[in-house]
């Protein structure tokens, strides 16, 4: 990975991280909400998701790492659970999605740190 890309990869991931973080504590909150509810959070939600989807859409067309690719179809994967109220496999999905772009931050963090910025 070069320098230039290390940069953005390192800023996208920490900026998704963050997101997907949020997002699987909205997931996590919504299973507890009461039925009458669900209907508007879940449709709130899964226009979270969607926008973070994007986010990481964005991230794969600037760096063209494989990780935010695989972290695009699970937050997909996420987002169909969700829209499932299968609120538990759509939390497994965003913590897989937070490892891949954990990985990918990861990566650019070494290549940082090899060229002295970190």
């Amino acid at each position: 990975m070069d320098l230039k890309t290390a940069v953005k990869s390192y800023q996208f991931a920490e900026r998704a991280k963050s997101e997907l973080i949020i997002c699987s504590h909205l997931v996590t909150a919504l299973a507890g909400f009461p039925d009458a509810e669900k209907v508007g959070a879940r449709r709130m939600l899964v226009m979270v998701l969607d926008s973070v989807r994007a986010e990481l859409q964005f991230a794969y067309r600037g760096t063209e790492l494989t990780e935010f690719r695989k972290a695009i179809d699970l937050m997909s994967e996420a987002i169909s659970l969700t829209e499932s109220d299968q609120y538990g496999s759509a939390s497994l999905r965003l913590s897989e999605s937070i490892s891949m772009v954990t990985t990918a931050a990861q990566g650019a963090w070494q290549v940082l740190g090899e060229h002295g910025l970190l």
